[in-house]
């Protein structure tokens, strides 16, 4: 039986408030970075989740989870919880996932780049023979 969780982590980048939104299943954790504007309160949070839910880009998969696997004691959760407010931040396995994301995109944006560079190339050309050839007719 798999186990799937998830962790949302909302913290201020300046000049924006920021969410990384954590999910492991199977040992392979996915991440996907959210920009909200101003500070989101809890219900606009579950609102964006409810309408934009398709359109999440979450990274490749990453093996490993930092999700602990045996039940916590409440009081342990809570102080747990109280540390984690108190600093901000994202689990490095988030980071690494975002960061393969990137990448993935970076690379997608050249090639298409490239292509568009190509197609202008080849239509420039096209155009000037074209126009060498309607000056050797003479028009």
């Amino acid at each position: 039986m798999s186990k799937i969780r998830a962790q949302l982590t909302v913290y201020f980048e300046d000049p924006f408030w920021v969410g990384i939104y954590e999910r492991s299943e199977d040992n392979k954790m996915q991440a996907c970075r959210i920009l909200f504007g101003s500070e989101p309160k809890d219900y606009e949070i579950y609102a964006f989740f409810n309408r934009n839910w398709n359109q999440l880009c979450f990274s490749p998969p990453v093996p490993g989870s930092d999700f602990e696997d045996h039940r916590v004691n409440p009081k342990r959760l809570q102080r747990q919880i109280a540390r984690q407010l108190t600093i901000p931040g994202v689990g490095t396995k988030a980071q690494q996932a975002i960061k393969a994301l990137q990448e993935n995109q970076k690379a997608e944006r050249k090639l298409k780049a490239r292509m568009k560079k190509e197609q202008e190339t080849d239509r420039k050309y096209a155009l000037r023979k074209e126009k060498q050839k309607q000056k050797h007719k003479g028009r």
